[in-house]
């Protein structure tokens, strides 16, 4: 296992040199090397890296909070926001993420599907597929050793939509270590066998099975737009998604429902938002709920405190929530869970 990130002082150039107008330089490290320059103004910016572990380049976003650059002695905790699918970090401009003053954001790119995993298969089409490897021992130690980080266990979080939400538990049972606190909004934290809708959703963004994801609402409908292409073996994110004979021995592995012990006795704070999606069938969210009843329900058998939220078809929740599966129910759940984040960290 690797070892937890120790502090690591930002060098001298990573403060903004020109009175905090433009994004502070960026030292290459940890296998990233940077494309190009960051993008933005001096609080929220993107940068564009490459690495050995993910084929391509990738984005990663960054919110500063607004007195970063008044307080040079100052260090601050860190949210890691990981998105859903089929987004991009740029695109994660929630209101709710730039509310803080007492913490940085983080949002790594996670590709189209990258479902926040090493893949099983390195030699598809799509190239090297290491994105656990990425965001945990290369994005991380990066922002510690560029920014003023507090680059401990109790100062970080990660929190995740949908996919991401996938991705936020795996991660903090994976490296209970690296996080105090773990929030899944609307997330597919449910993959085991009595959650087969939702592990074949991910099989359909997997193999560009784009009739599978345009019956669960993602709004690709036309076979020339899809964000999946091209489509791999079903078999290459986590083996074999069949419940026969225990060959599907990997998707239990990294399933969150079924390794809730791991936050529990890591000292992990568990957050659960999920709407209803109005009942349908048609909304992705009418899948996730019950993939967080499930999860509710082992914390329960567990004996575990957590913070769920369930707020059904939205009414009350904001001035923008459905209940869906969608932004205006995300934003809301992110302006309950921010506050809440800063209480924990200066606990």
């Amino acid at each position: 296992m690797l070892a937890a990130v120790a502090v690591v002082a930002p060098a001298a150039s990573a403060q903004a040199t020109d009175g905090g107008t433009t994004p502070p330089p960026m030292t290459n490290g940890f296998g990233l090397t940077q494309v190009g320059t960051s993008k933005g103004t001096a609080t929220n910016f993107y940068l564009t890296v490459t690495t050995p572990e993910v084929a391509g380049e990738q984005h990663i976003k960054i919110i500063l909070p607004r007195g970063y650059n008044d307080d040079p002695g100052r260090r601050y905790p860190v949210l890691y926001f990981l998105h859903g699918s089929p987004d991009d970090p740029i695109q994660q401009n929630y209101p709710a993420l730039s509310m803080s003053n007492e913490m940085i954001t983080v949002i790594p790119d996670g590709g189209a599907r990258s479902w926040y995993a090493n893949w099983l298969n390195q030699k598809t089409v799509l190239g090297a597929q290491n994105w656990e490897n990425f965001h945990l021992k290369q994005v991380i130690p990066f922002i510690d050793a560029n920014l003023r980080t507090i680059a401990t266990k109790k100062a970080r979080a990660v929190a995740g939509v949908s996919m991401g939400g996938f991705g936020a538990f795996h991660y903090a049972q994976v490296r209970p270590d690296l996080f105090s606190q773990t929030a899944s909004l609307s997330g597919d934290i449910d993959l085991s066998a009595r959650s087969m809708d939702l592990r074949m959703a991910v099989v359909a963004s997997v193999t560009d099975a784009l009739g599978a994801m345009c019956a669960s609402a993602s709004g690709y409908c036309d076979p020339n737009e899809s964000p999946y292409k091209p489509g791999v073996d079903s078999d290459a994110l986590f083996g074999s998604p069949y419940p026969v004979f225990n060959v599907d021995w990997r998707w239990n592995e990294v399933d969150p429902s079924q390794h809730m012990d791991r936050l529990a006795k890591g000292g992990v704070g568990v957050s659960i938002y999920t709407g209803d999606g109005g009942g349908s069938p048609v909304d992705m969210e009418f899948w996730v709920s019950g993939a967080a009843k499930n999860v509710k329900a082992n914390m329960d058998a567990l004996g575990m405190s957590y913070y769920y939220v369930n707020y059904g078809d939205g009414s009350g929740w904001g001035t923008q929530c459905n209940g869906g599966h969608n932004a205006g129910c995300w934003e809301q759940d992110l302006r309950d869970l921010i506050p809440r984040l800063e209480r924990s960290f200066a606990a």
